[in-house]
């Protein structure tokens, strides 16, 4: 029973209030009235508590008070005014026993208190008054020291009409006795009564006296007379209740368990007899109990359950050890032996109350001095030794019948009585007891002993005889539950409180009710719910259970302990009663009676919730071996399962629990399972499974509350159930069976406990669920809190016990917890593998450390011990023949151990460690090694060595093959064996009985795996075939597989339970057994992670079973709580999971089957996504939600008898499908869809947006955004494209407008990029609307303010632009510029960083090959340069202005445009300029003033001169081009004086410079045609140069610091294969020199004269010396002649300088592309030295170029020269080009030759007689170069042949003329000098035909040699 802990009071009888408060109330009821406990009463009969319960004897009568009188001097006793006195046996079914709170430091080996003092209480830790766990009624009420008589008398004066109702009782009682026939044929009888009636009568009958008015009622008792019996009883227990009696014996010494009192026949005790050694309340107590037999009247048998129940809770009369256990066991008889149902209910209702009172006045030693001191909630509970035994003597005379039938007469449910030899005994053998120790009561061996192993043996198992186990055993002289004299002067003397011995009280009680639990049951006890063996089963399982329910604490809490009487330990009393409970458990938890089963279950649970903490390791096993297989076992029934399922549902629902499971179990490596992971995927599949028919059974629940509790719930208004033989009968009728459909609806309501746990434990921001929840270890206000009908009801013991259970959060670290889950799945995932693949699981469990090293005894030790490895997999591994696997195999086999067993027992232990491999070879070596390893651990065995062994195990093998293999038909005899096996023992025989005694064990017990045993069990009942069938008529097979399978693990419980004490009993704990309480809330995340799985399939399937609207809720609450964790934890996979399905089952995709469950699936959705905790981060699921709101506008629509019209594109048949899946919902799915709920939740869906955090936000916006894009994918081409998407796109714009910047930065770039794609939609009316939501919008955001340097408007207006760039539609595009108009219009006046995308806007439209949409907007843009130009500058725009003019400009096709466009753009210069903003106006020198952070000169000049350039560039109208290119350097040249160098250079990198650069790049791809190439070179380009050549002369001193660019840019203009440019080049190349000659430095012309050298080496043919151009090549020619057709175009090619290694392998078309450059260079080179001949002979020129610089310029002439010279005169070398194909004719470089020779002299001469040659000393240098020039062209010349070269006389002879004229003109040092070289050769010109130029230059040479050497006279000189 779980109810509080007053709840039995209300049905069972209680004794009146102590002295101190009595009663007087009516007792002449009729006991036919009495509320009988656990029969179910009406409503009225439930108003009219309490009731009253007769306990007298038919016959008496009230006594009269006024005759008794009072003893002089005693004053009254005060009288409660509150209750009535007028009768001492009206008990109130309520009544509680109350009485003066007894002094705390009361002991019994102290002096009885006085009256004015009590002792001083003893030290005691103290604890806070708060966590007391007391019970509120009984726990709290101590019972008060024994007074002496001076007290009584004290008391006596106080209470005299409390003592006048005792007088009266007496009187009656004693009168009845005297007027008996007993009394007169007794003597002693009616001697002791007389004296007892005088003492009355005389006012001396005090407590002092209380033995002597005792005897008289004692002796009544043993006459069996039942009128005196019940007479004397009723007495006795009036004068206890009313405190009478006291126990006026020494109290310097206990004796407990005291001898029992004298039999009937001993004679009479008067005064002070040797009896007054046994302690009164025994004395007591053997009377009552004695007067209970077999055939004792059921009016007896009441006044004994009443008199017990009076002593038992008496304050006064402490009941200790053997004496309570034989009241106890009175009162169970009696309830067992009665024959009427009404005694057997009071029985069972006194033993309730005193059981429950035997735990109540146990007092907590921590609420005892109500102390704050801390303590540990985790003891040391494995410390104390175990050893021993604790099992009381069972009594074969004393057992409980095991079957006693009802007859089939009796209707009324009577047993029959049991037969003489099987009746209860009810002597007890008293003197037994005699000389008991303390340390023999309290001794650790005699209360906590290895009850695991002894009492599993002292209970046998089924269909095996043993007596019964009865409470008589209990009460038998056990030195356990005594308490002696000598223990007090021990040499360790400790003073033993009066808790102590309540304490030890409650324990023995509940271990002998535990001992009675364990009875097993027969046949035919299960089927008969009547039997004394299954009432006492059940009412001992239902005491436990109520002990349990109630006195929690008393288990639990550490300070309550079990001290030795031999020694300072304590055992705490848990640690004494655990193994009870377990072994209780284990052997009642499989039983197949439905009233045990739940039972147990019960005490389970209760042990679960109250002592997880204290029994970690059991509930472990008890969950693993127990209740989970039964979850799983076909054979168990549907009600175990739900019952079990019932106790999961409330673990489930406590947050804590659940957590703590998992943590305690699933992240323990030690643990046998994942428990927590385990439970769920089983609760999940009994959830899921699929029901074909759902049968609707009147009164069956349909909803989780009637199922959520047993029969035994928590529910504090439950009535305790009866178990008398007529409540058992009808609870046996009406046990129905339960369905698969509640199974299956508890599984649901489970599997959303735990996710509802889940949510209240993680998903709270402080960890956890609260300080004041997440202490409590088994609170269950949690529990009741959700469910109504259980709210405020919970159990107060529990409510306390909450806030003790728990152990420090310190070691609760989830980073420890989630290493240690890891680590144990990555040992599951080792043990997978090496399941499947023995090798590669070893490699991956060493490198993952869980073996540590590849040592064979590393990995034999991990393959013994550890769990979950694959038998056959181990032996596989082993019998390899490798060597590593042979060395692990003898390693494996060398930790078995198998000293001192015998052979069979060593082999079967061997047998099963693995499984045995087939192939012969490896188990050859499995055997060889056993046998090595057994003889060497047993000497003395028959065996001679290892052979024989190795032998006989094989033999053994084969055996229990033969013997046990149903595939066998003839069987191995035992003769058999032994002849097989004859011989082996060297050569001997072993001895017959020893092999005889093999042959048996192997046949009676097969040696087998053990899951192979446990498996046999299971399928034993499923034999197949038609004789099997016909035998199994009539019999429960299901029952019968399910007894075998729950005995199977019932005894693995109970093996795994001794292990586990001898384990505890070793010392220090393990860390494995340590408990870890739950305080983190990240413990959810990896909780949900193993098992949303389960969850998804458990939920989502009933889901979509079931129509019932109840279990439709259920489900969606699962997927709300979910998706809540998910969400929390941003579990990304785990959301997408739980929305997808639920989004899925709303069904909107296929309306014609909707239903109402998939509105409220809708309802849900709508509902998440506006929670507070799961609308932050839904992230990607957003998508679910809102194609959610977007289906059920459709849905809406349909409704409303509209047609969806489907897209064009989509074909007949997918119309077709389109519209059955678009059928019109049923009228009420309507009408429900357009509900006030739901359409205020959807439209809060996007009105609450604005409430979503900043990056929610960005996925709300996406997710609608595709929502939208897949709306108008499929009724995009229709006439009414869906557009509801877009619409609230619109709508979260407004209302998310307030956003912070940087939030609405991200915002728009998923709303403009969509806004991008719908305006380009192929649908005008997508497009259209759009567009004008756009232009909403941006009026709506253009009202914000925008600070300066933000570019927020600009882009949220750049969907317009892309519209309009990429939208081909011209009435799009129209709109769009009609929307940025009204734009402008309305808003112009907030318009900051928008200009610049409105300008971006009109320039995408400058391009639009559409007049009227170009016209439109350079009206606009016309319309904005005139009105708001100032604007346009102070806001930035100014260069996109300029751009948006420039693509104007550049239009082609509408020149008229493009014209006013120029002229706007070359207006804007004077406007610029005038505008104060660009701050352009010249400072007073001329020059602006430019910004160091902004020059005024880049924003405005730079934009303008650019537009310039670009059009230049890119314009398509020639005419266009020419005015740009004019405007641009007229503006350089008119503003240029303004400009700042910086600038200068700027321009001039960035605009003049570049014009030029598609010589250098040939980059033609902004040409069209190579035609429109040609013309702009050959126009715009050309002007250009020459235009900048012009600018160069004009601010020459300015821009000389860009000098070397220009000259760079010359050079690639002169070096062009094209001889056009080239020649313009060089023609700007001279006359940048001719213009600028005097403002050239002598830096600058060495700058000019490298530039040359430059141009030189470039355009110097060194390929014509490459052998390989020389190389025949067929049809060189023909391709050279195909190939050579060049056209009128001038295309850019600049020359590569020859560098580089020559190519060996050339082609046809490289050879002719070389031949080519050859030819151009050549004439470059011709081109060049023409160049620098006019340049040379400008004496302006000549005179400013440096001499030093002129003699590099003549080295390069020389070296031009002598290239020419040697070619020509390598004749074989021109003939092999000329055959390549080179040219038409022979090649030659005479004109080169020529040229370069003839300025080479002209230059040369001149600087001979130039003066600033000669004061540098130079002419000398000049000499050195021009001689030998001079000397060589002579002799050249002489060797030209008249008839073959008569072409190269005529070019050679003006050089010849002008080299002797020069010679002539040497200064006579020089000419004398030269003379030998020249004269010879002069002479040589004598016989040519020589010209008249070279005659008369001939002569003036003759002339000078004449006067040189006197021949003439000088004709000048003189």
């Amino acid at each position: 029973m779980d109810g509080p802990l007053d709840a039995p009071t209300k049905a069972l009888p209680e004794l009146p209030a102590s002295a101190s408060e009595p009663t007087n109330q009516n007792t002449d009821v009729d006991s036919s009235a009495m509320a009988m406990p656990g029969t179910p009463m009406t409503a009225k009969e439930s108003t009219a508590l309490p009731r009253t319960m007769d306990f007298s004897a038919p016959g008496t009568s009230p006594s009269d008070d006024s005759q008794i009188v009072l003893q002089e001097g005693a004053s009254p006793a005060p009288i409660d005014p509150s209750v009535s006195t007028s009768s001492l046996q009206d008990v109130p079914l309520d009544a509680t026993i109350t009485g003066p709170p007894v002094d705390s430091g009361l002991k019994l080996d102290i002096p009885p208190p006085s009256p004015q003092a009590s002792s001083p209480a003893p030290t005691y830790r103290t604890y806070a008054a708060t966590s007391s766990p007391i019970p509120q009624r009984m726990s709290t009420q101590t019972p008060p020291p024994r007074r002496s008589s001076v007290a009584m008398s004290t008391i006596s004066q106080s209470s005299g009409s409390a003592l006048s109702a005792v007088t009266v009782s007496l009187t009656s009682a004693l009168e009845l006795i005297l007027s008996s026939r007993e009394a007169k044929r007794s003597k002693e009888l009616l001697a002791v009564t007389q004296h007892a009636l005088e003492l009355t009568r005389s006012r001396q009958a005090t407590s002092a006296r209380s033995r002597e008015i005792f005897e008289p009622l004692r002796l009544a008792c043993e006459t069996r007379n039942e009128r005196l019996q019940v007479a004397s009883i009723d007495c006795i227990a009036k004068l206890i209740s009313h405190s009478f009696f006291m126990d006026t014996s020494p109290q310097t010494t206990v004796i407990s368990p005291p001898p029992s009192p004298r039999t009937s026949d001993a004679p009479p005790v008067h005064g002070d007899g040797a009896e007054k050694k046994v302690p009164f309340p025994d004395v007591i107590t053997q009377t009552i109990t004695a007067c209970h037999t077999e055939s004792t009247p059921s009016t007896v048998s009441l006044q004994i359950v009443k008199a017990l129940l009076a002593l038992v809770m008496s304050p006064n009369l402490l009941v200790h050890h053997s004496s309570l256990l034989k009241a106890v066991r009175t009162v169970y008889n009696i309830f067992l032996l009665s024959g009427d149902s009404e005694s057997q209910a009071v029985a069972q209702g006194g033993l309730t109350q005193m059981v429950l009172h035997v735990f109540a006045r146990c007092r907590i030693p921590s609420t005892i001095n109500g102390g704050l001191e801390s303590r540990s909630d985790t003891p040391n509970l494995e410390g104390a030794s175990e050893s021993g035994s604790a099992s009381p003597a069972v009594s074969p005379q004393s057992r409980i019948p095991d079957a006693a039938l009802a007859s089939p007469a009796d209707n009324h449910g009577t047993p029959e009585r049991p037969h003489d030899d099987e009746q209860v005994s009810i002597v007890a053998d008293g003197d037994a007891a005699e000389g008991a120790t303390l340390a023999a009561v309290l001794s650790e061996k005699n209360i906590h002993g290895a009850i695991s192993v002894e009492a599993a043996e002292d209970e046998p198992r089924q269909h095996m005889p043993q007596p019964g186990l009865t409470l008589r055993s209990f009460e038998n002289p056990n030195p356990h539950d005594q308490m002696g004299d000598g223990d007090l002067q021990t040499v360790l003397p400790r003073h033993v409180t009066t808790n102590d011995l309540f304490i030890k009280d409650a324990f023995l009680v509940f271990r002998a009710l535990c001992k009675l639990t364990m009875k097993s049951l027969g046949t035919d006890s299960e089927r008969d719910m009547k039997s004394h063996a299954m009432r006492s089963k059940l009412l001992s399982l239902h005491l436990v259970l109520t002990i349990l329910s109630a006195h929690m604490p008393i288990f639990v809490e550490p300070s309550v302990v079990i001290p030795s009487g031999s020694s300072s330990e304590k055992t705490p009393f848990l640690q004494a009663t655990k193994q009870y409970i377990c072994l209780s458990l284990s052997r009642n938890a499989v039983s197949p009676v439905p009233q045990v089963f739940e039972l147990s279950v019960e005490i389970f649970w209760r042990v679960m919730s109250g002592m997880r903490t204290k029994l970690k390791k059991e509930i472990e096993v008890l969950l693993h071996e127990i209740f989970i297989p039964i979850l799983e076992m076909r054979n168990s029934t549907l009600k175990q399962k739900s019952v079990v399922m019932s106790m999961l549902q409330r673990l489930c629902e406590d947050p804590q629990a659940l957590v703590e499971l998992y943590l305690n179990y699933d992240c323990d490596r030690t643990a046998l399972d994942n428990i927590y992971e385990h439970l769920m995927n089983i609760v999940s599949r009994l959830s899921s499974t699929h029901i074909t028919t759902q049968p609707s059974k009147t009164g069956e629940p349909t909803s989780g509350q009637s199922a959520r509790h047993g029969k035994f719930g928590t529910d504090a208004s439950s009535i305790p159930p009866s178990y008398s033989t007529a409540a058992v009968s009808s609870v046996d009728e009406s046990f129905g069976a339960v369905s698969e459909v509640k199974l299956k609806q508890q599984s649901l309501e489970c599997l959303v406990s735990v996710l509802r746990s889940l949510v209240m434990w993680g998903t709270t921001t402080s960890g956890g669920i609260g300080p004041d929840v997440r202490q409590n270890g088994s609170d269950e206000r949690i529990a009741s809190a959700s469910r109504p009908e259980t709210a405020g009801l919970a159990t107060p013991s529990l409510e306390r016990l909450s806030e003790r259970v728990s152990t420090p959060e310190s070691s609760d670290d989830p980073e420890r917890f989630e290493s240690a889950k890891l680590r144990k799945s990555s040992l599951l995932e080792g043990i997978k593998r090496f399941n499947f693949k023995p090798k590669r699981g070893i490699q991956f469990l060493i490198e993952n450390g869980f073996i540590r090293s590849r040592d064979p005894r590393d990995v034999s030790a991990f393959l013994l011990h550890t769990d979950g490895l694959s038998k056959t997999m181990i032996g596989e591994y082993l019998g390899e023949g490798d060597e590593e696997n042979v060395a692990t195999m003898h390693a494996f086999v060398d930790m078995l151990d198998f000293t001192n067993l015998p052979f069979v027992d060593a082999l079967r232990l061997f047998l099963q460690s693995f499984r045995l491999p087939g192939e012969a070879q490896k188990i050859d070596r499995f055997m060889l090694k056993f046998a090595e390893r057994y003889i060497a651990g047993n000497t003395n065995t028959p065996f001679a060595n290892a052979d024989t062994a190795y032998v006989l195990s094989y033999s053994t093998i084969m055996l229990n093959t033969d013997a046990h293999n149903p595939q066998v038909k003839v069987r191995m005899t035992k003769a058999d064996f032994i002849r097989n096996n004859r011989g082996i023992n060297d050569g001997s025989d072993l001895p017959e009985d020893y092999l005889s005694s093999i042959y048996d064990e192997i046949l009676s017990n097969e040696i087998r795996m053990k899951d192979e045993a446990e498996t046999a069990l299971g399928h034993a009942a499923a034999s197949q075939g038609l004789v099997n069938a016909l035998a199994n008529v009539g019999r429960d097979l299901q029952r019968e597989a399910y007894v075998m399978q729950s005995l199977g693990m019932a005894n693995r419980t109970e093996a795994l339970f001794r292990n586990l004490s001898r384990t505890q009993r070793r010392g220090t704990p393990r860390p494995s057994d340590q408990f870890f309480s739950a305080s983190h809330h990240v413990h959810v995340r990896p909780m949900f992670e193993v098992a949303w799985m389960s969850f998804l399939a458990g939920i989502s399937g009933p889901i979509q079973d079931t129509d019932d609207l109840d279990v439709v809720l259920l489900c969606l609450e699962g997927f709300k709580h979910a998706i809540r964790i998910a969400c929390f934890f941003d579990m990304d996979l785990e959301r997408n999971a739980f929305m997808t399905t639920l989004a899925k089952f709303t069904f909107l995709n296929n309306l014609g089957e909707m239903k109402v469950k998939h509105m409220e699936a809708i309802k849900l959705l709508l509902e998440l996504a506006t929670s507070d905790g799961i609308k932050d981060n839904l992230k990607g699921t957003w998508h679910e939600i809102l194609n959610c709101v977007s289906q059920l506008e459709r849905l809406q629509f349909i409704s409303d008898g509209n047609e969806m019209v489907v897209s064009n594109r989509k074909g007949a048949n997918q119309r077709k499908t389109q519209g059955q899946r678009s059928m019109k919902p049923a009228e009420e799915l309507a009408h429900a869809s357009r509900s006030t709920q739901i359409t205020v939740s959807a439209d809060m869906v996007f009105s609450w947006s604005e409430k979503l955090s900043g990056a929610a936000i960005l996925d709300f916006v996406k997710a609608l955004c595709d929502v939208s894009a897949e709306e108008i994918q499929s009724s995009g081409m229709s006439e009414r494209p869906r557009l509801f998407s877009l619409q609230k796109l619109v709508e979260i714009s407004y209302y998310n407008m307030n956003r912070i910047r940087i939030e609405w930065s991200g915002l728009w770039m998923i709303l403009g990029e969509h806004f991008n794609q719908v305006c380009c939609h192929n649908n005008p009316s997508v497009a259209i609307f759009a567009l004008d939501a756009l232009r909403q919008l941006a009026k709506r955001f253009l009202e914000k303010e925008e600070l300066p340097h933000f570019k927020f408007q600009k882009d949220f207006l750049k969907p317009f632009e892309y519209t309009m760039i990429h939208n081909s539609n011209p009435d799009v595009r129209e709109l769009v510029l009609q929307c940025l108009h009204r734009l402008i219009q309305g808003q112009v006046e907030n318009m900051r960083s928008g200009w610049r995308t409105m300008f971006g806007v009109f320039s995408a439209a400058s391009k639009v090959p559409n007049l009227g949409v170009a016209n439109y907007a350079f009206e606009i843009v016309t319309q904005l340069y005139n009105e708001q130009f100032p604007a346009i500058v102070r806001y930035g725009a100014f260069a996109d202005l300029t751009v948006c003019l420039t693509d104007f400009c550049k239009v082609s096709k509408f020149q008229k445009i493009s014209l006013l466009a120029i002229n706007m753009l070359r207006s804007v210069i004077p406007s610029m300029l005038e505008t104060p903003e660009c701050s352009l106006k010249p400072g007073p020198e001329g020059v602006t003033n430019p910004a160091s952070t902004d020059d005024p000169m880049v924003r405005f000049w730079f934009p303008v001169l650019f537009s310039f350039y670009d059009i230049i560039m890119n314009g398509e109208d020639l005419e266009v081009r020419r005015l740009a290119l004019d405007s641009l350097f007229d503006a350089l040249r008119t503003y240029g004086a303004s400009f700042s160098p910086d600038f200068w250079d700027m321009v001039c990198r960035e605009i003049l410079f570049p014009i030029f650069s598609v010589l250098r790049s040939q980059d033609l791809s902004r040409f069209s045609t190579q035609e429109d190439m040609s013309v702009w070179l050959s126009t715009t380009m050309i002007q250009a140069l020459r235009e900048l050549i012009n600018l160069y002369t004009y601010y020459f001193e300015t821009l000389e610091r860009t000098l070397d660019g220009l000259l760079e840019l010359l050079v690639v203009c002169i070096c062009q294969e094209n001889d056009t440019l080239a020649r313009i080049g060089t023609s700007c190349f001279q006359q940048l020199l001719e213009q600028n000659v005097q403002k050239l430095s002598p830096e600058r012309w060495e700058r000019v004269i490298t530039t040359f050298v430059k141009l030189f080496k470039t355009t110097t043919p060194y390929q014509l010396l490459d052998e390989s151009l020389r190389t025949d090549l067929e049809e060189a020619n023909g391709m050279e002649v195909a190939a050579e057709s060049p056209g009128p175009n001038i295309i850019p090619a600049p020359l590569s300088p020859d560098s580089g290694p020559r190519q060996t392998d050339v082609t046809a078309s490289q050879r002719k592309q070389t031949f080519k450059q050859i030819i151009v260079k050549c004439v470059l080179q011709l081109l060049l030295i023409e160049t620098t001949h006019e340049l040379l002979q400008n004496d302006e020129v000549y005179s400013t170029i440096p001499p030093e610089h002129l003699l590099r310029l003549m080295a390069v002439l020389d070296q031009s020269y002598q290239f020419a010279r040697d070619f020509n005169a390598d004749e074989e070398l021109r003939k092999g080009l000329w055959k390549a194909g080179f040219m038409k004719h022979l090649p030659n470089l005479l004109k080169q030759e020529s040229s370069s020779a003839a300025t080479l002299v002209k230059v040369l001469l001149r600087m001979y007689e130039d003066d600033r040659v000669d004061s540098d000393g130079g002419r000398g240098r000049v000499s050195e170069r021009l001689i030998p020039l001079c000397l060589g062209i002579l002799k050249d010349f002489n060797s030209l042949r008249a008839a073959k070269q008569s072409k190269n006389i005529i070019t050679w002879s003006p050089i010849v003329a002008e080299i002797l004229q020069g010679f002539s003109s040497l200064d006579g040092a020089d000419f004398n000098l030269y003379l030998s070289a020249l004269y010879p050769l002069a002479t040589d010109l004598l016989a040519r035909d020589l010209t008249p130029e070279v005659r008369e230059s001939l002569r003036m040479v003759f002339q000078r040699v004449g006067v040189a050497k006197g021949i003439t006279i000088d004709t000048h000189a003189q």
